[in-house]
């Protein structure tokens, strides 16, 4: 694997303890929607190359692969591609996995369109950093190829800011706190898992939040000759009632 300063993502543990929590059955039931989304609106047939960047445990890979696509999972942690290995295994669907850091990831195969869905972006700790992420998967990319890029915003962290909840799920009690960090440049995370047996796990980090106009024109900055900003994957209109961010560029 390349090497990189530790931060908290490339914490083994730390995926083991809340991946069951932050990847949980409901959002394994969106997985096959979001997929057949990301085909439609990437114009993607049968047999066409995609880059599933951080793809986590392979919630939406498996589905693309079941669509008939040709995918390549990404991800730094090793018990999250073992897990979409499983996965794909269970589907009966080939996927390509590799332990690599997108901050440095280098492919000699170009893809027809890349992806970096559900929240998985900003976590790095500096701006460039996170433009080095967005530069692989431009380079990754054939000429006319299409990236989607799906995570909070700025405009929607203010929108739906809450201080914290809790509920109950994968066997254990959640808390959650949020905190504003900067002028609204972070959003400070803080999750506790409280096991059965009264243990207590508790994780705090800091996701940067861009506003959608300013990683949209960092994405034509970088060389995409498009990029346009929607409220979902229905290509819904980014405004008030924008639930995420999704960004569609074309290389």
């Amino acid at each position: 694997m390349d090497k990189q300063k530790k931060e908290w993502f490339e914490e083994e543990d730390f995926w083991l303890n809340y991946g069951p929590v932050m990847f949980d059955e409901q959002h394994w039931a969106e997985a096959k929607g979001i997929a057949e989304s990301i085909k439609n609106i990437a114009h993607l047939k049968e047999g066409s190359s995609i880059l599933d960047a951080c793809c986590g445990p392979g919630r939406i890979s498996v589905e693309l692969a079941l669509l008939g696509l040709d995918v390549t999972g990404v991800d730094i942690t090793e018990p999250f591609l073992n897990a979409a290995k499983e996965t794909a295994s269970d589907e009966d669907v080939s996927l390509t996995l590799l332990q690599k850091d997108m901050r440095s990831f280098c492919s000699e195969k170009k893809f027809d369109a890349a992806i970096n869905v559900y929240n998985s972006f900003g976590y790095c700790d500096s701006i460039e950093d996170d433009t080095k992420i967005l530069k692989s998967i431009y380079d990754s990319l054939k000429q006319g190829g299409t990236f989607i890029l799906e995570c909070i915003s700025r405009e929607t962290a203010v929108r739906w800011f809450t201080e914290g909840e809790w509920f109950e799920r994968a066997g254990l009690t959640v808390l959650t706190e949020f905190k504003v960090t900067g002028a609204w440049e972070g959003l400070q995370s803080k999750w506790i898992l409280i096991k059965p047996n009264g243990e207590r796990i508790e994780h705090v980090f800091v996701q940067r939040l861009y506003s959608a106009s300013t990683l949209r024109d960092s994405l034509k900055e970088i060389g995409f000759k498009k990029a346009e900003v929607f409220g979902g994957f229905d290509l819904s209109a980014y405004d008030h009632n924008a639930k995420t961010m999704v960004i569609v560029a074309e290389k």
